[in-house]
C-alpha cells in the first residue's frame, strides 16, 4: 500500500506492510475512540517525479492493464514526470487541503513508485 500524506510542508510517500482496508479502518477507529472528526471519500491525487530518474519505459512496463484506470504517469514538460493515481482520501473535514491518500496498486508498482520519489526528492534537496 502507499501512502501519500500532503501537509502545509509538502507530500512525503511511505510504502506500508498493510492493507488497504486494515489501514482505513484503524484511522477510523482511531479518531472515533480519540472524538475526532475524520472524513473518508475517493479521490485521486498526485506528484512530481523529476524527468531524470524516471524510466518511463520501465515504469509503464511495471503498470499492468488492470491498473491503467487507477494509475497514470504522464511527462509534464522536460523536467518532470507527473505520476496521478485514485485511492481513499482521508482528512480532519471535507475542505481539508491537508490529509492522507492511501492506494493499493501491487507490491512491484508500489515498490518502484517509492524508490522513484525517493531518488527524485534527493536529486532536489540537493539541487537547492
Amino acid at each position: 500500500m502507499l501512502k501519500l500524506t500532503y501537509t502545509d510542508a509538502g507530500l512525503y510517500l511511505e510504502r506500508l506492510d498493510i492493507s488497504l482496508e486494515e489501514f482505513v479502518s484503524n484511522r477510523v477507529l482511531l479518531s472515533l475512540r480519540s472524538g475526532l472528526s475524520i472524513h473518508v471519500e475517493s479521490s485521486r491525487a498526485a506528484f512530481l517525479l523529476t524527468a531524470d530518474v524516471v524510466d518511463l519505459l520501465l515504469l509503464k512496463s511495471v503498470m499492468s492493464d488492470c491498473l491503467s484506470n487507477k494509475l497514470s504517469v504522464d511527462r509534464v514538460d522536460d523536467c518532470y514526470v507527473e505520476v496521478c493515481f485514485s485511492g481513499t482520501w482521508i482528512s480532519s473535514d471535507l475542505r481539508a487541503e491537508e490529509g492522507t491518500l492511501v492506494t493499493a496498486l501491487g507490491d512491484r508498482v508500489e515498490f518502484y513508485l517509492h524508490k522513484l520519489w525517493k531518488i527524485s526528492e534527493s536529486t532536489l534537496t540537493f539541487a537547492n
